[in-house]
C-alpha cells in the first residue's frame, strides 16, 4: 500500500507526516534519514492497527500541484 507524505524542509532538518494516518510523523537531519523514519513509522503503525485488530482502509489523500 503507498501512503502521501508531505515532507517539509525546517531550520534544524526535516518533518515529515501522513495525513491517512493520524498521529504518524517523525523528524530527521536530511531528507534520506526523514524518508527512512517515516517509512519505520508507517510499518509499526500499521502493524500495530493489525495486533490490535483494527482495519484499515485504503489512503485516501490525493495531491496536486497547482502553478500561480
Amino acid at each position: 500500500m503507498k501512503y502521501m507524505v508531505e515532507i517539509v524542509k525546517t531550520n534544524t532538518g526535516y518533518s515529515a507526516h501522513v495525513p491517512d494516518l493520524p498521529g504518524v510523523f517523525t523528524v530527521g537531519d536530511s531528507l534520506k534519514e526523514v524518508e527512512t523514519f517515516i517509512q519505520e513509522a508507517i510499518q509499526l503503525h500499521l502493524q500495530g492497527l493489525e495486533e490490535d485488530g483494527i482495519s484499515l482502509s485504503d489512503p485516501k489523500t490525493n495531491v496536486i500541484w497547482v502553478e500561480v
